[in-house]
This record gives C-alpha cells, structure tokens and sequence, in this order.
C-alpha cells in the first residue's frame, strides 16, 4: 500500500523519496480452530511534503487505496486501516 500512496503522491508533485514517505506496520493474528489467521492490518504513514502540499497530501491518503492490488486482495477477509502523520517543510 505504501508503493500505491507514494505513487499517489508523485502523481501530485510530492516526492515519495524514502525520507518522505515512512510507514509503520502492525498486524493482528488470531487462531481458530488451530489456524493461525491474519484478521487486520494497521498502517501509519509518516509523510513529509512541501509547503504548501498538504491538501494533495491528504487527498493522495485518502484515495490511494481504491487502486492499490495489495488493499483490494486483503479487504476480501482482513480488516486494513491507515492513518497519517503529514510534516510539511
């Protein structure tokens, strides 16, 4: 999903160079009936943009998702959120 939003934010003029763009990942795993299940995936961006970028910044956040592969296989059966820090400098 990280790949989708910093692409998001190139196609905004916003470089998704790794410095700018630092994700932080957790996951929940359950077990039933003895299978171990990924049941939710939990992603923090910490994004770093211009001045003046924060408004695309937070539109590239908020739509990413609707084109990236990896969200459109996990929200068959795994619960994903996100969330932003945005820095602007």
């Amino acid at each position: 999903m990280a790949g989708t939003l910093g692409g998001a934010l190139a196609a905004r003029g916003i470089p998704a160079v790794p410095d700018n763009l630092v994700t932080d990942v957790e996951a929940d795993i359950e077990q039933e009936d003895r299978i171990i299940l990924l049941t939710r995936v939990r992603l923090k961006y910490h994004v770093t943009v211009p001045r003046g970028k924060r408004a695309e910044a937070e539109r590239a956040i908020a739509v990413h998702h609707q084109g990236c592969p990896v969200y459109k296989s996990l929200e068959r059966g795994i619960a994903v959120e996100w969330d932003a820090d945005i820095t602007e400098e």
